[in-house]
């Protein structure tokens, strides 16, 4: 056992520390990589979606949006729901309605001051001026009241004007109930204040739906009135609904 045989038992056994060293480095690099392709392979994490389809909607207004002398399910707020669901919009909401036969632009100023809804609503629909031209109320009264309600009609919506609809008032005139009247009278009348709340809308950048027009073809087609012979039918609704459906479309884009 010469000073040759220690040197070589020496070096053999550094050559074999250092093998099980390089051995233990590959075997962690190893684990790490496998570690690091599993996490590559791992599935990403699937995000949380929102549900923004649960819509919200008030509509204001008297005995037209209140649906006098038809059901629930036929009133136009209510028809316009249907028609959104229909369309892919499940989630929206049933409407909440603040409307009474016979109210003005006062009465539901009046109603909005002793009534508390919801302090945002993701649509805001506004029909209302019958009764004042029926009770032969002032056409400058009409517009500062209507003016006041479109701006709430704008608080209610979220301050947004785009998504408050105001839909013209329909047409009376040509109801059995308006047979002895002057109906050409009563039919300018109508003109005339949806002349007021049309430029008022306009003013307020918010939609403006005319239903008026089509109201009028009940003149020639009975079955677009109610069985009260005054007010209108589901199926005139309905129309109206449609009428609306564009905006609402808009509105939930």
């Amino acid at each position: 056992m010469g000073p040759f045989f220690f040197v070589f038992t020496l070096m053999t056994s550094v050559r074999t520390i250092l093998l099980l060293v390089a051995a233990i480095l590959l075997q962690v690099a190893c684990e790490k990589n496998s570690s690091s392709l599993a996490a590559m392979g791992a599935p990403a994490p699937v995000p949380v979606s929102v549900d923004d389809s649960a819509w919200s909607y008030l509509a204001l207004g008297d005995s037209y949006t209140i649906g006098q002398s038809v059901g629930v399910a036929d009133r136009y707020p209510v028809q316009a729901v249907q028609l959104l669901r229909a369309s892919g919009h499940q989630g929206t909401k049933d409407p909440d309605i603040i409307a009474t036969t016979g109210w003005t632009t006062g009465d539901l100023l009046n109603a909005l001051e002793n009534t508390h809804p919801a302090p945002v609503y993701n649509i805001v629909t506004l029909l209302i001026g019958v009764n004042n031209q029926f009770q032969g109320r002032s056409q400058s009264e009409y517009k500062e009241q209507f003016t006041a309600l479109l701006q709430q009609s704008i608080v209610l919506a979220g301050d947004k004007p785009s998504h408050v609809i105001v839909l013209s008032i329909p047409d009376y005139s040509v109801t059995p109930f308006a047979r002895g009247s002057n109906t050409n009278f009563i039919a300018s009348q109508i003109d005339s204040f949806n002349r007021i709340n049309q430029a008022v809308s306009m003013n307020y950048k918010v939609n403006y739906v005319d239903v008026t027009a089509e109201s009028r073809k009940a003149a020639y087609d009975p079955s677009l009135l109610a069985d009260d012979g005054l007010h209108f039918s589901g199926k005139e609704y309905g129309i109206w609904a449609r009428l609306m459906g564009p905006v609402l479309e808009g509105i939930l884009k």
